[in-house]
């Protein structure tokens, strides 16, 4: 089967033939119908050593048909839609039992990878899963525009669930980047919450999407935003940030524009670290790394998905394709999200 590799350290991703791998007991075997392209995978093949062996399939972002059952599966058939959850975690510590795979005590210890991201990814033809429960069903959804949610919807919504709170009528919430998980947590800001929406980027067709989606005000990303957004706000600053950059330069500008009990959200992974301490940010303000959600959230977010609140705009590519994809996402071309399909 094809599939898209990691193979040495600083290369392109390649396409490249692999053996099709079978389901033993306990696992599910996909034929992946769609499969993300995110930036985390870019940070990865930039890194000069990666905690896993190579060459690695890329791709954490998955959804597919049940193609074969490993013995003892139940629950599922043969032909069923279903999305991928994605951060995998041992299932048996306090954590895995609240569905908080995403923060597994063990996974670590025991060599428990993401597909994607240590395990074999999505970004292939066939793609093996190492337990049923990592499985949620799509039902009637277009896996095309819902595979994102498994990341680009999931990750900014468990940050935004933790800050709701603070979100009251008349508050305001900061959004740094609008891309692949920016324009989501937009329409999920807008969804869930009262709260005025202020989206910052660095290109116009970037803010452009920001308005499209829903955001009430959008600010250019430069050396005047944080003054901007605190203009916006009355010189109160935001009650929620969510810097889904996460360079040295949007963190610094997240921290700036946060508001007294603030809650900041640092999602992406740019280098950038807070710098905080008394009279360096707003009194009581809570600076957090949050990391993908729990598989609850991820059922609540095809929930929202199915009733129309929010529409991931992807461009889609076939799996020859996906080395392009790639460069176009490092380039910072891509508006939305780019998807992978493995069947053409």
């Amino acid at each position: 089967m094809k599939a898209v590799q990691y193979r040495r350290i600083g290369a392109a991703p390649e396409v490249v033939e692999v053996p099709e791998p079978e389901p033993g007991p306990g696992q599910v075997l996909l034929k992946v119908t769609a499969a993300g392209v995110c930036h985390s995978d870019i940070a990865v093949m930039g890194w000069p050593r990666v905690p896993f062996p190579l060459p690695l399939t890329l791709g954490h972002e998955g959804a597919g048909t049940v193609a074969a059952l490993g013995d003892g599966v139940t629950g599922l058939a043969v032909g069923e839609p279903v999305a991928v959850y994605g951060p995998w975690g041992c299932g048996t510590c306090a954590r895995c039992a609240r569905g908080e795979e995403n923060y597994c005590q063990r996974a670590a210890a025991l060599g428990i990878h993401p597909p994607g991201l240590g395990a074999p990814g999505a970004i292939a033809e066939y793609l093996l899963v190492d337990d049923p429960r990592h499985l949620v069903s799509l039902g009637d959804l277009d896996p095309v525009t819902s595979v994102p949610l498994t990341d680009a919807g999931l990750t900014p919504y468990h940050a935004i669930k933790r800050a709701l709170p603070v979100l009251v009528p008349g508050s305001a919430a900061v959004v740094i980047g609008t891309g692949g998980l920016g324009h989501v947590a937009i329409q999920l800001l807008r969804a869930l919450s009262p709260a005025r929406v202020i989206a910052l980027d660095v290109t116009e067709d970037k803010l452009e999407l920001a308005r499209n989606v829903g955001a009430h005000q959008t600010v250019r990303s430069d050396a005047g935003a944080a003054a901007t957004v605190r203009e916006l706000t009355g010189g109160l600053g935001a009650q929620a940030v969510f810097d889904f950059v996460g360079a040295p330069p949007t963190v610094a500008l997240a921290t700036a524009v946060a508001g007294v009990e603030a809650e900041v959200a640092l999602v992406g992974i740019g280098g950038g670290v807070a710098k905080f301490g008394f009279g360096g940010i707003a009194y009581d303000a809570a600076v957090r790394v949050p990391y993908w959600g729990s598989r609850a959230e991820l059922i609540e977010v095809l929930d929202l998905a199915r009733a129309g609140a929010i529409d991931v705009r992807v461009e889609t590519y076939g799996i020859d394709d996906a080395p392009t994809a790639y460069e176009r996402l490092h380039a910072g071309r891509v508006n939305g999200r780019a998807v992978i399909l493995p069947g053409g």
